[in-house]
C-alpha cells in the first residue's frame, strides 16, 4: 500500500482502547465513497488544526433535508421504475446514502417550475374560493410521494417565491423585466423608484456576488399593503397546510418569503423591513396560531448579508415573540454568527444550499462541502439541499443553469451521481439528527474545512476536506491524544469512531 493512502488515527476518548478500528471513507474526483480501516495512535503528525477535550457540550443538529421541484420531477419521469427507487432509497431510506429526514416545498412556482402557476390566480380573490393545489397533484406531490415510500416519516415546510400575481403592486410573478418574462419595463422603476441599479442577473452565482448584497435595497413592498390583502395571503397559507394534509403531506413549518432580497426575473417578492414585520407579526402568526397551533413559523429566507437591515426586523418584539427560528441562505450565512450572538435562543436553519452554474464538477462539490462544513460549525440545526435531480446544465425556465445532487442525460436517459452528491454523503451518512457538533474550524485555515460531531449513541465522527493540491497533514487533539490523516489531495473524508 502507497505510504500516502494509510491513515493514522489518534484519538483520547473516555471508554476508547488505543487499538480500537476506525472506519475511514474517502472521495476524490471520479473515485468516490472508497473505504479503509486504520487504528488509532498516540502520535501526532503535525501541529493541530483543532484542539477540544472530546467533552464538550456543542449545538444540536436536528435534520437533512431537499427540495421537491417539477423540473425534479420531469428529469425523475425520464428514469425507469428500478431507477428511480434506487435513487429514492439513496436519498430519504434510513439506511441509504443521504438520509433526508425532511423536505422543502413551494408554495406556488419557483423558478425550478416548468411555468409560472400559483394556487390562486383568480384577480381579487379575497375569499380564495379558488384556491386548490391541482398543478401541485400532477408534480410535487407525486414526487414526495416516492420519497414518502422510503421515509414514511417524512416531513415538509413551505415557503413562497411569489404571492398569486394579483397580491402584487406590479401584478405579475417576476419582481424585474426580462427577457426571459413578459414583465412591462416601464414599471421596473416600482423596485428603487428608479431604473438605475436594476440587473435581471444579480442573483445569478457567476463568481461575482462578493461584498454586499443586494447592492440596492427595495424602497417599498411588492405585496400589496391593504389590511384585505395581507389577511387574505394569511388565510392562503392555511388553506395550503390544509390542501397537503389532505394528500397525506405534512407541513410543519413555514416561511413567509423566499429571498425577499432577490429582484428576480422569475418568481419572486420584494419585501421592505417594515412590510416583513407588518405581515409577519400582524397577520401571518396570529392567523397560524388559531388555525394551526402545531405549525411552526421561521423567520427568513435571508439571503441578504445586510446586518443592520437584519437587526432592523429582528428589532421588533413583537415579531421576535412571533417566531420560532430564523432561516439563512446564500449572503446571509455570512451575519448568521452575529444575529446568532444576538438571539441565541432560536433555531437556525441553512434554508437553501447555493445553486451553482449547471456544472455538477468536482469544483462544485467542494464549494457545497464548505457550505455545509460552515453552516453546522456556525450552529445551523438544519441543512436543505436546492434540487436533487435536473438534466444536464440544469437549466431554469427563466435562463439559468443550475446543479443538483444527481445529473440526467435526457438523450442516453442515464444518470449519474455528482461530487455535490458526495459532498453532502460525507455529512449526512454519520452526522444522525441529534448529534452535537463539538468542533469547527472553517476553510480558511489551511484549506482544511472540518466538523467534528458526537451521535447520541456516542459515536465519535471526524468530517474534513483537503483543498489543497498537494497531500496535507492532518492532526487534531482531543483531549491528551490525536486524530491524525495524510488527507489526499482535493478530497473529502469521514472517519467514524465508535463508542
Amino acid at each position: 500500500m502507497n505510504k500516502f493512502n494509510i491513515l493514522l488515527l489518534s484519538l483520547a476518548i473516555p471508554g476508547i482502547a488505543l487499538s480500537q478500528k476506525v472506519e475511514c471513507f474517502t472521495s476524490t474526483d471520479n473515485d468516490f465513497w472508497q473505504s479503509s480501516r486504520t487504528q488509532l495512535s498516540s502520535t501526532p503528525v503535525t501541529e493541530p488544526l483543532l484542539t477540544i477535550s472530546g467533552k464538550e457540550q456543542g449545538s444540536k443538529f436536528k435534520a437533512w433535508g431537499t427540495t421537491f421541484n417539477e423540473l425534479d420531477w420531469d428529469a425523475f419521469l425520464m428514469l425507469q421504475r428500478d431507477e428511480q427507487d434506487r435513487i429514492m432509497h439513496d436519498l430519504f431510506a434510513p439506511d441509504g446514502d443521504l438520509r433526508f429526514t425532511r423536505g422543502r416545498v413551494s408554495m406556488n412556482c419557483n423558478d425550478y417550475g416548468r411555468s409560472w402557476y400559483s394556487c390562486d390566480e383568480v384577480q381579487g380573490d379575497l375569499e380564495l374560493r379558488y384556491f386548490n393545489i391541482e398543478r401541485d397533484k400532477r408534480g410535487i406531490i407525486p414526487l414526495i410521494r416516492a420519497a414518502q415510500k422510503y421515509n414514511p416519516d417524512l416531513t415538509c415546510w413551505a415557503s413562497p417565491w411569489s404571492p398569486p400575481s394579483w397580491m402584487k403592486i406590479n401584478n405579475d410573478y417576476p419582481v424585474v423585466s426580462s427577457r426571459h418574462n413578459n414583465a412591462d419595463p416601464q414599471i421596473d422603476y416600482l423596485l428603487f423608484g428608479a431604473v438605475d441599479g436594476i440587473d435581471e442577473d444579480e442573483m445569478k452565482f457567476l463568481g461575482e456576488r462578493k461584498g454586499q448584497f443586494p447592492r440596492k435595497l427595495a424602497t417599498q413592498d411588492y405585496f400589496i399593503q391593504d389590511p384585505r390583502y395581507l389577511q387574505a395571503y394569511a388565510n392562503y397559507f392555511c388553506k395550503f397546510i390544509d390542501a397537503y394534509k389532505e394528500q397525506g403531506v405534512p407541513i410543519d413549518m413555514i416561511i413567509y418569503q423566499n429571498e425577499a432580497y432577490s429582484y428576480t426575473p422569475y418568481p419572486g417578492c420584494a419585501w421592505t423591513a417594515d412590510g416583513t414585520i407588518r405581515f409577519n407579526r400582524d397577520y401571518l402568526a396570529p392567523t397560524l396560531k388559531e388555525k394551526h397551533p402545531d405549525v411552526k413559523l421561521y423567520l427568513g429566507t435571508f439571503n441578504t448579508n445586510r446586518l443592520d437591515h437584519v437587526e432592523k426586523i429582528l428589532s421588533d418584539e413583537g415579531l421576535r415573540k412571533s417566531i420560532d427560528g430564523i432561516a439563512f441562505q446564500w449572503e446571509g450565512r455570512e451575519i448568521l454568527p452575529d444575529i446568532r450572538k444576538q438571539y441565541p435562543d432560536y433555531s437556525y436553519i441553512c434554508s437553501e444550499s447555493e445553486c451553482g452554474n449547471g456544472s455538477m464538477d468536482w469544483k462544485a462539490g467542494e464549494h457545497t462541502f464548505f457550505l455545509i462544513n460552515d453552516n453546522l460549525g456556525k450552529g445551523c440545526d438544519e441543512w436543505y439541499n436546492w434540487n436533487f435531480l435536473l438534466p444536464k446544465e440544469g437549466m431554469s425556465p427563466w435562463g439559468w443553469k443550475q446543479n443538483a445532487l444527481i445529473e440526467l442525460d435526457p438523450e442516453a436517459r442515464t444518470y449519474r451521481y455528482t461530487p455535490e452528491y458526495y459532498a453532502v454523503k460525507h455529512f449526512s451518512y454519520v452526522i444522525a439528527p441529534g448529534a452535537e457538533i463539538i468542533g469547527f474550524s472553517p476553510k480558511e485555515k489551511e484549506q482544511t474545512p472540518l466538523i467534528i460531531a458526537r451521535n447520541p449513541d456516542g459515536t465519535l465522527l471526524a468530517v474534513v476536506a483537503n483543498y489543497n493540491d498537494a497531500i496535507k497533514p492532518l492532526s487534531v487533539k482531543i483531549g491528551d491524544k490525536y486524530l491524525n490523516a495524510n488527507l489526499k489531495p482535493h478530497s473529502f473524508n469521514t472517519f467514524i469512531i465508535k463508542k
